[in-house]
């Protein structure tokens, strides 16, 4: 019924020095990535833009000088090529990255995207990632899509018609998976119960993915009539789902349902999400938006750092001058859960890196960005506690930090803040 070809004629219609817009996550188009990095030596400068790639061995040097990865958010799978001469990385709020594709201020050639098959009435969804891609196919050129028996049908914006797409693939591959809840340590799970703490019932839910917001959703199991509106969620929202803790029953906006941008995490996710009315799939412009987000009660925005300096700057998306992730939609929830009734705006960490260096530290790495302002900060939680910064003065803000940071690290701490204040 419809003309689908192979990959390798999908992809002859990209050219040298043009744009591709990549969909992300768990519905990265691998099939039709293989076919495009096999041209590569027919390839020049092929810019390649997109968030959160999945697909560990795809990406490598010897796609140096054909395809140049200009990364909104870095992965672990491309990190190594955005830190080098042939990547670089965008410093954006995840809710403004359709603008750029709108504005044409990153005007896309072609878009390659990740759908589930046509319904009868010829209609594919965008599946496991709605967040920037909504906008990327309104606004691309020309849009190859891989179609996919695999890729979940998700209730929302992610509604794109046969019509709409320039060449189509039909692959039947699993998606790429993700799964956290293997690696819970007890430090992880300190925090989660901190975190669980400060999130009272009938709250409204974002977490990102990882250990520490798993640990957090784990500690939620005898709340009550929790809401999510979140840009992403993973396997670890669904015992609360099964327990019936999550509802959204005071949600204000998109009462009943849960609403988020995109999901990673194991095939039990991708089928919980496959034609569910529960959960409403939305462009990241409108659920990152921090006027919509105020507008529901008491949410609790639980995000990562990779270091906090003792006046509350937040670096969550570099390691000095090492690119290693992006802003996100940090800034977007912190601010929209600050002014939200209630809301609780929180930075949840470990109190040291793996290497055992303190998260907590005098300054930040030179180089390092700053995500979350000093001004945007109320709450920092690790395992041995809780700072609350809202209000506080630097000296104040400083003390407390000091109080949850590891032991090992106190009394250095210590001393810098009276370097800083008393001497």
């Amino acid at each position: 019924m419809y003309n689908y070809i192979s990959a390798e004629q999908a992809v002859k219609i990209i050219e040298s020095n043009t744009r591709v817009f990549v969909h992300g996550s768990a519905a990265t188009p691998l099939h039709l990535l293989k076919a495009l990095f096999a041209r590569k030596h027919e390839l020049q400068n092929v810019e390649l833009v997109s968030i959160t790639l999945l697909g560990n061995g795809l990406f490598d040097d010897t796609l140096a000088g054909h395809f140049f990865i200009n990364s909104l958010f870095v992965s672990d799978c491309v990190r190594g090529i955005v830190d080098g001469p042939h990547g670089d990385y965008v410093p954006v709020f995840l809710s403004e990255i359709p603008r750029l594709f709108e504005q044409g201020i990153m005007s896309l050639d072609v878009a390659l995207i990740h759908v589930s098959p046509p319904d009868a009435h010829g209609y594919c969804s965008l599946g496991t990632s709605i967040d920037i891609a909504k906008a990327a196919v309104k606004h691309a050129k020309y849009i190859i899509a891989q179609v996919n028996k695999q890729m979940p049908r998700t209730h929302g914006d992610g509604v794109i018609h046969v019509n709409q797409i320039n060449a189509l693939v039909e692959v039947d591959e699993a998606l790429p998976e993700v799964s956290y809840g293997g690696k819970q340590s007890d430090v992880c799970q300190q925090v989660g119960a901190n975190c669980a703490s400060l999130i009272e019932d009938g709250a409204t839910l974002q977490m990102g993915i990882g250990a520490i917001p798993d640990a957090v959703l784990a500690n939620l199991i005898n709340h009550k009539d929790l809401g999510v509106h979140t840009e992403m969620f993973s396997d670890g929202l669904l015992p609360l789902v099964e327990k019936g803790v999550i509802t959204n029953k005071y949600k204000k906006k998109h009462q009943g349902v849960i609403v988020s941008g995109f999901v990673a995490g194991t095939r039990k996710l991708y089928d919980f999400v496959d034609d569910n009315p529960l959960v409403r799939m939305l462009d990241i412009a409108y659920v990152n938006n921090p006027a919509v987000i105020l507008q529901n009660p008491k949410v609790a925005a639980i995000n990562s750092a990779l270091e906090i300096d003792l006046t509350g700057q937040v670096c969550a998306d570099s390691i000095g001058t090492y690119q290693y992730s992006g802003i996100g939609g940090q800034v977007d929830f912190m601010r929209g859960a600050a002014i939200s009734p209630g809301g609780k705006p929180i930075i949840a960490m470990n109190s040291i890196a793996k290497n055992g260096e303190s998260k907590i530290v005098p300054f930040l790495k030179n180089g390092a960005g700053v995500v979350t302002t000093r001004g945007h900060i109320h709450y920092v939680v690790t395992e041995y506690g809780i700072a609350s910064l809202f209000g506080k003065n630097l000296k104040q803000r400083a003390q407390a930090l000091v109080a949850i940071a590891h032991p090992n690290h106190r009394e250095w701490l210590d001393k810098e803040v009276f370097d800083r204040f008393d001497r």
